[in-house]
């Protein structure tokens, strides 16, 4: 597909993938913002795998903490 033919909402896509790349660390602000204002799937999008991956590891070590302390 060249650029002319390019669909407005596919380059925006095609861009905020290539921001994703570029920064990958930043994205956890960016995903709490958006978290507010919009649902779970554009959450785990904008986290990425690692980003996942590592709120699963907190929340999990949260749960462990707060059951040794509470239970």
């Amino acid at each position: 597909m060249s650029a002319n033919k390019e669909t407005p909402k596919r380059r925006r896509e095609r861009l905020r993938q290539g921001e994703l790349r570029k920064n990958p660390s930043g994205n956890m602000n960016d995903a709490s913002h958006k978290a507010n204002s919009s649902g779970l799937v554009d959450l785990v999008n904008s986290l990425g795998w690692k980003g996942m991956g590592i709120l699963i590891v907190v929340i999990i070590v949260g749960y462990i903490i707060a059951s040794l302390f509470f239970g």
